[in-house]
């Protein structure tokens, strides 16, 4: 029997007894208690697990926000290396505008962005621009009658039959200019971190990449040596001699007759050689020659000039 007691009303209009209606305002707060109350324990049991527990992945961005820590100082210095070596690049772009174009600087990126970049070019008087144009326009008809007779000076010492031609083949097989390393002068030693004469011109390609005599010839010497490591030297004729150094194998002896294009040896890094390359050389007469002024006839116009560039403005060797 149940003994629970529960509250009853006496209706005296149908004369019975019936259950005590709930109040409805009672009801709701009853129910506001108790979600506040679930809420307040979800909020409890959510801190103690955030406090005290920790998830694979919030263990793993801890780790690396420490490791971001550690790393900040690091990273912040060398921004300030690349915002120094951006400024250095640009004064050296502002010298190159200076010297080819005339400019007081290179070009920025919007010539709006300063006042006064177009202001005055309608005040140029138009006489002046005219005289600017003819004087231009001489200039270039002499350049180009100066071309013409080099042309024909060249033309009459090909047709000649005792002409001799130097050097011309690259050593190095469809060789471009962005392997192209420093040429002749003074360049920075990687080994002695001053600058010394270079003597040749460094060509930087893989190891093992074949090596190709540049004029037919004979090999004066093949041998080694702790500076220059494994060296061909070539004698060619009209008295120009080439050199092939830091190579990983010679497949010449000295007495042998080569012929343009032969395989003489593969690039190496044989002797003090900061990293493979070809070490290259040619000499007339016993002197010293910049060996990128010999390649003109194997390259495009464009090649020419960007190998040209890229070897004088070198200033590292790699020997």
């Amino acid at each position: 029997m149940d003994k629970r007691r529960i509250p009853v009303i006496f209706d005296a209009e149908n004369f019975r007894f019936g259950k005590v209606p709930r109040k409805v305002g009672k009801t709701l707060l009853l129910v506001l208690a108790y979600m506040l109350v679930t809420f307040t324990l979800a909020v409890l049991v959510y801190l103690v697990f955030s406090l005290f527990f920790r998830t694979d992945t919030e263990r793993r961005l801890r780790q690396e926000i420490r490791m971001y820590e550690r790393l900040y100082p690091e990273l912040e210095e060398r921004g300030q290396l690349l915002g120094d070596a951006i400024a250095n690049l640009q004064y050296k772009d502002n010298e190159i505008y200076g010297l080819v174009f005339h400019s007081s600087g290179a070009p920025m990126l919007d010539p709006m962005e300063e006042e006064g970049s177009f202001v005055d070019v309608d005040a140029v008087p138009e006489q002046a621009l005219l005289s600017y144009a003819r004087n231009k326009a001489d200039s270039l008809l002499q350049r180009g009658r100066a071309v013409d007779a080099t042309f024909e000076r060249i033309f009459r010492a090909l047709s000649d039959s005792a002409m001799v031609l130097p050097p011309m083949i690259l050593p190095i097989k469809d060789i471009t200019y962005p392997q192209v390393g420093a040429s002749t002068g003074r360049k920075m030693n990687p080994f002695y971190k001053a600058y010394v004469y270079h003597e040749g011109l460094d060509l930087i390609v893989a190891r093992g990449t074949p090596v190709l005599a540049s004029a037919d010839g004979t090999v004066v010497s093949a041998s080694s040596s702790k500076s220059t490591g494994n060296t061909v030297r070539i004698s060619h004729a009209g008295g120009y001699e080439t050199v092939y150094a830091h190579l990983e194998s010679m497949n010449v002896r000295a007495g042998q007759r080569v012929r343009a294009g032969a395989r003489i040896g593969a690039v190496g890094m044989s002797g003090q050689a900061f990293a493979p390359h070809l070490h290259y050389e040619v000499r007339k007469d016993g002197a010293g020659m910049d060996p990128v002024g010999f390649f003109f006839a194997s390259l495009s116009p464009t090649e020419y000039v960007n190998m040209l560039y890229m070897s004088a403005n070198t200033l590292q060797s790699m020997d």
